[in-house]
């Protein structure tokens, strides 16, 4: 079993140039409170004094130490390579040292190794007493030593010291968990032994991470500095806190056997004789020798519970990373090939991806051709559905149109010139949407680009220029098609506009059946009798003097003026009333004839002759041959008489008549069923449209046109550059796979010995 630390220390070095986290290796990590003994500990395992010392913190960064037993006569081990893998001489020294970031230097000076140390912690951490997470890997050679692997870390402090940051015991504390909550370590707790027990730091950790104790060895140093008269012999044996894997007292040396520059062989030779004076009975299961023993004998043995489960690891991050380095693509050797390779996929995609037909299908959203489709039949075809087809029409204006387009003859019938401009005014609302729907399928397309498979995406990233141009060409391609489909969108709406088919079957079955329908509705209203001599009403409720007096015969033109009934009778009948009326229109006829015959009414005045009433001066006479109207007459005079109201602008708002309301029902009837009948036409060929003019053209086309405009040699070398990104990616990929396969060969070897 003693092969299986070698195979760990291979294993780190394999990781170690890659920087691998995601393989727990089983190691040794050593924590511990600043001065309580770790470095004296590390340095006693080794034999050398090689660590930096000082007041304060001293070790501000990981120290991951491989130690490997290396026999004199051992002269393979010895060999030195250069950087290409040769071999260029032979250690002549019993111990030397490497450090990971001095590749093949070797140090045999260990006063050197500490300078070394120093150097590369203050390269990141500076003079300031910080602390830093990156490790320093170093690998020691000696004949004295057993195969360990330990990770020093900073010692724990509670108040930051100099000019330490104000967190530097959240920092130790970040940086010491992510080294003991790996489950394949075994945690080396040192603690001295003239402080309380109970109150060790280092205890604390390790059970917070290792609650059961299985992975846990206690080191009590400073044994030699315990007051006189107590020892530490119930802390030794377990009383006090027990410990699984049990509790190893040692005797450092002092400070001032460090700087004495005491050598650690005779450190430890008044170790064994301070243990054998003052604890004889456990002097055996106590010291620096027996750690070394019981480190050794631990790791093995978790190395061997944990190799079968790192083979495992090492087989899974294999087959990723493989998975990984596929998807970087190999080298480009042939870029004319490989960028007809890429637009043919991309253009394949992106037509599979309308037609629904693309291997990876979106789940989480709509997307392509079906997106398309949601546009068409829900997002543009409800809007379609909703527009209301009399919206934004009143009664009144469509009053108003009718009476504008009769013009000065009032209307027998309903005008058709109304009922055009009318429609024509609804269908041109139609237009908005349509051009808005042309739009969304134009951002529908251009989104596609974003789901034209994972393949075509990794090479998109792969090579970042040629993505661009190809979305600066399917840009390029949609908009120029977009102009041609707005323009025929617009000319549908445009052709709908420019002729009015009344004759279209719909609307003319339609209209006839709506137009029965409405003057069957008027026919059922009750007519009201007619009174002796009453002439039936006009048609709008009505009657005009001047219809009447036009059918009136030459003799009631002649008729006098007294067989007119005075008016004035509130008490009249409705046909006295007519008779008044139809007298005061032949009295108007009578006039007009009489100025046609270029005479005039002489006496009582125009007001007074109309309205039968005998002439005086009171009511308005002739002075000085000069015509006036005073506030009661209505002689005329040389101002302007004003027999009539003025004509409003706008049409005033009152209750419709009867034949009003029958003209605006037939109109507004009329105006619903044609546009639903346009809207129809409409709705179907604005999709039609589209799919012909923009998507089915992009389909057909993107292809040759990403090669006319992309495939030129003089851009090859620049389309095909690849992103640093994913050059560095594809590096570390390649690096991780081959450190993963050279770990698997290791491991393999281990089991074809069958060391477990």
């Amino acid at each position: 079993m003693e092969a299986l630390i070698p195979v760990i220390n291979k294993l780190q070095d394999v990781f170690s140039t890659i920087g691998a986290e995601a393989i727990q290796l089983p190691q040794i990590i050593v924590v511990g409170t600043q001065s309580s003994g770790k470095s004296s500990v590390i340095e006693s395992l080794v034999g050398r004094d090689f660590l930096p010392r000082g007041s304060g913190i001293v070790t501000r960064r990981p120290l991951i130490l491989q130690l490997v037993h290396v026999a004199k006569n051992d002269k393979e081990a010895r060999h030195t390579d250069d950087a290409k893998g040769k071999r260029v001489g032979v250690i002549q020294a019993d111990e030397w040292a490497r450090f990971l970031h001095t590749k093949n230097k070797v140090f045999t000076d260990f006063d050197e190794v500490r300078q070394e140390i120093v150097e590369e912690t203050d390269r990141l951490t500076g003079n300031n007493k910080g602390i830093a997470a990156e490790p320093i890997s170093l690998k020691i050679f000696s004949p004295r030593v057993v195969n360990l692997t330990l990770v020093d870390l900073p010692g724990m402090t509670k108040i930051p010291v100099g000019d330490q940051p104000t967190d530097i015991e959240q920092q130790i504390r970040e940086m010491i968990t992510q080294y003991v909550d790996n489950p394949n370590s075994i945690i080396l707790a040192v603690t001295p032994a003239n402080q309380d027990f109970a109150t060790s730091e280092a205890i604390k950790t390790a059970r917070e991470f290792d609650p059961d104790g299985r992975r846990t060895l206690v080191v009590l140093t400073k044994l030699d500095l315990m007051d006189h008269g107590t020892d530490a012999v119930d802390v030794l044996i377990g009383r006090v806190i027990p410990i699984k894997l049990g509790i190893i007292g040692v005797v450092n040396r002092s400070q001032a056997d460090i700087n004495n520059k005491k050598p650690i062989d005779e450190a430890l030779k008044d170790e064994v004789s301070f243990l054998q004076r003052r604890y004889p009975s456990l002097a055996s299961r106590n010291g620096t020798a027996f750690l070394a023993k019981t480190l050794n004998r631990l790791l093995m043995h978790h190395i061997r519970d944990c190799l079968p489960e790192l083979k495992t690891r090492v087989n899974v991050l294999s087959s990723q990373f493989q998975t990984v380095l596929s998807s970087y693509g190999e080298p480009v050797v042939d870029k004319s090939q490989t960028l007809l390779q890429i637009i043919t996929r991309f253009a394949s995609a992106y037509c599979a991806t309308i037609d629904g037909t693309a291997k990876i299908i979106e789940t989480t959203e709509l997307c392509g051709g079906a997106r398309i489709c949601y546009i068409f039949h829900e997002t543009f075809g409800r809007v379609m559905e909703f527009i209301d087809p009399l919206d934004g029409l009143s009664q009144l204006d469509v009053l108003t149109a009718i009476r504008n387009a009769t013009g000065p003859r009032p209307a027998l019938f309903v005008p058709e010139v109304s009922f055009e401009l009318l429609v024509k005014r609804q269908i041109r609302r139609l237009e908005e949407p349509c051009l808005r729907c042309v739009e969304l399928v134009h951002e529908e397309m251009q989104r596609i680009v974003q789901h034209c498979g994972l393949h075509t995406q990794h090479e998109m990233v792969r090579f970042p220029k040629l993505y661009e141009k190809i979305m600066d060409v399917v840009t390029g391609v949609l908009r120029s098609r977009l102009p041609d489909t707005n323009l025929m969108v617009e000319n549908l709406v445009a052709i709908e506009l420019a002729y009015i088919n009344t004759k279209h079957p719909d609307f003319s079955e339609a209209s006839m059946l709506s137009l029965l329908q409405i003057d069957k509705n008027h026919a059922l209203k009750p007519a009201r009798p007619l009174a002796n001599g009453e002439l039936p009403a006009s048609s709008s409720g009505n009657a005009s003097p001047l219809r009447h007096t036009s059918s009136t015969s030459d003799a009631s033109v002649k008729a006098t003026n007294g067989d007119v009934a005075g008016s004035g009778d509130a008490t009249m009948s409705k046909s006295q009333r007519y008779d008044g009326q139809h007298r005061m229109g032949e009295r108007v006829a009578d006039m007009a004839l009489k100025v046609a015959e270029g005479g005039m009414p002489s006496s009582g005045g125009l007001g007074s002759w109309l309205f039968g009433g005998s002439g005086g001066a009171g009511a308005g006479g002739q002075k000085n041959g000069t015509m006036e109207l005073d506030s009661n007459s209505l002689t005329p005079s040389r101002k302007a008489i004003n027999l009539l109201p003025e004509v409003p602008e706008k049409t005033i708002s009152r209750k419709l008549t009867s034949r009003e309301h029958r003209d605006c029902q037939i109109i507004e009837k009329l105006i619903k069923m044609y546009f639903m009948i346009v809207r129809k036409n409409i709705q179907d060929a604005v999709p039609k449209a589209i799919m012909h003019f923009l998507v089915n053209f992009i389909r057909d086309n993107l292809q040759s046109e990403l090669v006319r405009q992309l495939y030129k040699h003089e851009i090859l070398d620049d389309l095909l550059a690849e992103s640093e990104q994913t050059a560095l990616r594809r590096k570390e990929a390649s690096e991780m796979l081959d450190a993963l396969n050279r770990a698997g060969q290791i491991i393999g070897e281990v089991r074809e010995t069958h060391v477990w």
